[in-house]
């Protein structure tokens, strides 16, 4: 399809060593280099990429000529393609990137191809760097949107089960967050996230439990497309605030500190949200009413084998103080959280999920 959407033939591929070292790639290259595309590798992807990973990427790209991106794995891997394809042909810096609505001019062509059912980023016009080391910060602009995604459950099949756990739970907290968000709710972010959900509960256990389950894997990736396209328009809010703090100082994988953070949050906003949390009941399995859906998600974490507490993630306790000042830094996110959030109630959350 590839070679029918772009006559140039010069494609970079963005992904992360793991994944290409394991030979999940292979078929794909041999495909592409079969139409024709010279294909370069760039396989130093990392979670929660900082900077210095685009640059490299970006560099890279400059120096080979390329023509195309196309990025095969998980979040991280959008994110870089997504400033790399702005990077590359643009004479912005990145640090100038920063915020919303930023971004000037064009970029190369992109493609998106989810290996994990998690972010949504295939459908987003986000990204999100660490910068300074520790810090998350994130880009917004529509030149982030790709040109094609592509759906294919074949790619996800054979995950190993945590990381199809902490992706599918992050898939899920999407869902939640952009139906309770305090901004830009509507109809059209609701009912995405609604039917995302409704998919999500529903498979992550089967996909879990049998990572060959083709039918739980397409139920998966189209759940996590369509969250991604629920808070694009409806953006996220305090787990995120709070996860992304973990993986810039602790380097969790986003999936992850998303899954260890969400009881927390989703108690503490229960005094805002509870209606809408009930809303949602139905559509997990779950006894009418708020609690209930807390329950019934916490009863799926617990199944999918996901941990449930920092002090299972290797997070030190004497690191909380700082993680709940880093959480603070995340205004754009905590703004949309149903309920305000102040430091000391960020300490109180992490020490909640410790």
């Amino acid at each position: 399809m590839l070679a029918e959407w772009f006559p140039a033939r010069n494609l970079l591929i963005a992904t992360d060593r793991g994944l290409h070292e394991a030979g999940f790639l292979e078929a794909a290259k041999a495909s592409l280099h079969a139409n024709g595309f010279k294909v370069t590798m760039f396989d130093a992807v990392v979670a929660a990429p900082p900077e210095q990973v685009v640059l490299d990427c970006t560099e890279l790209a400059r120096a080979e000529e390329m023509d195309v991106v196309l990025c095969l794995v998980g979040g991280s891997s959008m994110d870089v393609a997504k400033l790399m394809a702005v990077l590359a042909i643009g004479g912005q810096a990145l640090d100038g990137l920063y915020g919303i609505g930023k971004v000037r001019g064009k970029r190369l062509p992109l493609v998106q191809v989810p290996t994990t059912a998690g972010t949504g980023s295939e459908v987003t016009n986000i990204t999100i760097l660490t910068t300074g080391g520790e810090t998350k910060m994130g880009v917004v602009a529509d030149q982030l949107y790709a040109d094609r995604v592509l759906l294919d459950a074949e790619r996800t099949l054979g995950l190993w089960a945590l990381h199809t756990a902490a992706t599918g739970i992050d898939a899920m907290v999407h869902a939640i967050e952009a139906y309770t968000s305090r901004y830009k709710k509507n109809p059209l972010s609701d009912m995405a996230a609604r039917e995302a959900l409704r998919l999500l509960s529903a498979n992550l256990v089967r996909a879990c439990e049998n990572g060959r389950d083709r039918a739980a894997g397409e139920a998966m990736l189209l759940g996590a497309m369509l969250v991604g396209q629920a808070f694009a328009n409806a953006p996220l809010a305090a787990v995120h605030a709070f996860a992304d703090p973990l993986g810039g100082r602790c380097h969790i994988p986003h999936g992850l500190s998303n899954a260890l953070m969400l009881e927390p949050v989703l108690r503490f906003n229960m005094q805002a949200a509870a209606l809408l949390y009930a809303e949602l009941s139905s559509l997990v399995g779950a006894p009418p009413g708020a609690n209930g859906f807390v329950a019934r998600l916490m009863s799926l974490m617990d199944a999918s084998g996901a941990p449930r507490r920092l002090r299972d993630a290797g997070i030190p306790e004497g690191l909380l103080p700082q993680l709940a000042q880093d959480a603070m830094l995340q205004a754009r996110l905590l703004s949309n959280n149903p309920v305000s959030v102040s430091e000391t109630d960020a300490l109180k959350l992490y020490r909640s999920a410790y």
